[in-house]
Formats: C-alpha cells, sequence, structure tokens
C-alpha cells in the first residue's frame, strides 16, 4: 500500500500490471485512489469508474487549479505583507491566524473527504497567504530580529521553486523510483522530524534556544538542510499520487486536492528555505 507523504493524500494501492507515469514522464509503475470520498469502502482493483456527466482529470487539470490556488496564495501574501508592513503589530497575529487556520482547513480536506472542495482549498490558499506575508516581513524587518531587505524574500522563493522545478525533473525522468520503500523512508523521515521540531519547541519553554534547532546555529543549519531535502524528495510523492489519480480516471475535481497537497508542500519548503537563508544573511 502506497502512502503519500503530503497528509491530504490518502494510501494509494497499487495497481499491478500498470507502467509509466501517466501524463508525468514514463517508469514507474501503480495506480491508485483519491479516498473513499468516491463511494469505495475498500481500496479498489479497477480503475474508478466515472459517472457519465463527469469528465476524467487530466495533468492540464491539476496544472489549472494549482496555479489557481498559488495565484490567490501569491495574492494574499502580497496583501498580508503591504499591511504589515504599514502597522507591524499586525505581524504576529496575522502568522497566529493564518497558520492556525489554514492547518485546521488541511486536516478538515483530510480527514473529512474534502480534498476536491475548491472553497476549502482556495480558503486555505488565502490562509497560508495571509501566514506566509507576514512571516516574510518578521524574517526582513529589523524589528523582529529580521535580516533586513526584501531580498531575501525573492531567494526563497526562487529557490523553492528552483526545487520545486528540479524535483519534477527527476521524476519525469525516473532518476528515482517511488516505490513502497521510498515512500515509506520520506514518511518516517517526516514524522522525525516533525517531533524533533516539537522537541525543540517545548524545550524552548524551558531553556533558552530549545534543542538548538533554530537558534541559528550549525546545528539549525543541519536541521533545515534535512527539511528541505525532504520538503524536495515529498513532491515526488506527490507527483506519484497525481498521477495515479490521472490512471484511475478519478473525476476531473480530484484535481483540487492535488493542488491542495503541492501547495502544502511549497509552503513547507519555502519557509524552511526562508528560515535557512536568514541563517546565513545573520552570520
Amino acid at each position: 500500500m502506497r502512502t503519500s507523504s503530503n497528509p491530504v493524500f490518502k494510501n494509494l494501492p497499487r495497481q499491478e500490471g500498470v507502467g509509466g507515469y501517466a501524463n508525468f514522464g514514463s517508469g514507474v509503475t501503480g495506480a491508485g485512489q483519491f479516498g473513499n470520498q468516491y463511494g469505495q469502502q475498500q481500496p479498489y482493483q479497477q480503475p474508478y469508474q466515472q459517472a457519465p456527466t463527469t469528465r476524467a482529470m487530466t495533468i492540464d487539470d491539476v496544472v489549472t487549479k494549482t496555479g489557481i490556488t498559488l495565484a490567490v496564495l501569491a495574492l494574499s501574501a502580497i496583501i498580508s505583507y503591504g499591511l504589515t508592513n504599514a502597522n507591524t503589530s499586525l505581524a504576529p497575529l496575522f502568522v497566529i491566524v493564518g497558520g492556525l487556520v489554514g492547518l485546521v482547513l488541511v486536516l478538515i480536506a483530510s480527514f473529512a473527504n474534502k480534498m476536491d472542495n475548491p472553497a476549502i482549498v482556495l480558503s486555505y490558499a488565502v490562509a497560508e497567504g495571509l501566514f506566509l506575508g507576514a512571516l516574510s516581513f518578521m524574517f526582513t524587518d529589523i524589528a523582529f530580529g529580521g535580516v533586513g531587505g526584501s531580498a531575501l524574500i525573492a531567494q526563497a522563493v526562487l529557490g523553492t521553486f528552483g526545487v520545486f522545478a528540479g524535483m519534477l525533473v527527476v521524476y519525469k525522468t525516473g532518476a528515482i523510483r517511488v516505490t513502497p520503500r521510498f515512500t515509506r523512508m520520506i514518511v518516517g523521515a517526516m514524522i522525525g522530524v516533525l517531533v524533533l521540531a516539537l522537541g525543540n519547541l517545548i524545550a524552548g519553554f524551558f531553556i533558552s534556544g530549545g534543542l538548538g534547532l533554530r537558534d541559528g546555529g550549525a546545528l539549525a543549519i543541519v536541521f533545515s538542510l534535512v527539511c528541505i531535502g525532504i520538503a524536495a524528495f515529498s513532491f515526488l510523492l506527490d507527483f506519484d499520487a497525481a498521477d495515479q489519480l490521472i490512471r484511475a480516471q478519478a473525476p476531473e475535481k480530484a484535481a483540487w486536492g492535488v493542488a491542495l497537497g503541492l501547495t502544502v508542500t511549497l509552503v513547507w519548503l519555502y519557509v524552511e528555505i526562508l528560515r535557512l537563508l536568514s541563517y546565513f544573511q545573520n552570520d
């Protein structure tokens, strides 16, 4: 049973005898389902049987929905950055509210089988844009201990989409195959860094700097690099999940869930790159 590292994707069962990357490339076997929201109570063995009035999802749907989601996120982030720049007291509020709302929406999408709901996906984009705009301002504003200057944000954005493009090439060329073992390794690594991050946060209440994972030192740099690496490899699992949905002939609206999954990974990657770059600026 293959599972994406992304929280919005469910278990995707392997379908024997099907090869290639569908519309992403060629070389990997597998097909799956988006979840139980389309009526299956058990992992199906046949491609999804769509209703006569429902069009099957294509790669164009994935690109379009993901583009719309990222456009909404970017617009929200720009507005958030402008508002916090005009009133710095709004920055912590936007970070907390945007982050919490985004987390709640992801949990709703994941556990209530609402991944294909465009209202939830776009609401997530707005919330995360609010979060990212304010967080980016705090990382670059001296009043919040930032490094000063907005060039850091541009570097983080370029780095994020550079990694995304690079991993897409890796997936298309089959340089790294998405296997159940590979998936387990990435999921395990994600759980590991999550536990360490939570431990560092809790330790920070009792020890200055916590465990040293976010204080800008050598250990913090290594930890950020590890997080960036895991986020990058997570894209391969996300691409594979989208590929399996296309093969399973999931309905066109399922592309919203793929867009949500990719956006979650992009947000995580951007934050880690931004944090890492700030360490070097502080030096």
